[in-house]
């Protein structure tokens, strides 16, 4: 499947399409198939990562679980 990816912090340029592995629900979840979503500040502070606190939460030297 694809996604977008945000493997540093930066401008939304850094962004990148790329085909990953598709997930496979565990007995106790489900598997939803997402078609559009918003795109709030919170999504941006992310891709920023600025304010320098928004790092505490997504990682200091880079977003956590990059790459997904």
């Amino acid at each position: 499947m694809k996604a977008i990816v945000c493997t540093e912090y930066g401008p939304p340029d850094i962004l990148q399409l790329q085909e990953v592995e598709k997930p496979t629900a565990k007995d106790n979840e489900a598997l939803i198939g997402i078609r559009a979503a918003s795109v709030v500040y919170g999504d941006l502070a992310l891709v920023r990562g600025s304010p320098f606190v928004a790092r505490l939460s997504f990682g200091l030297e880079g977003p956590k679980g990059s790459g997904t």
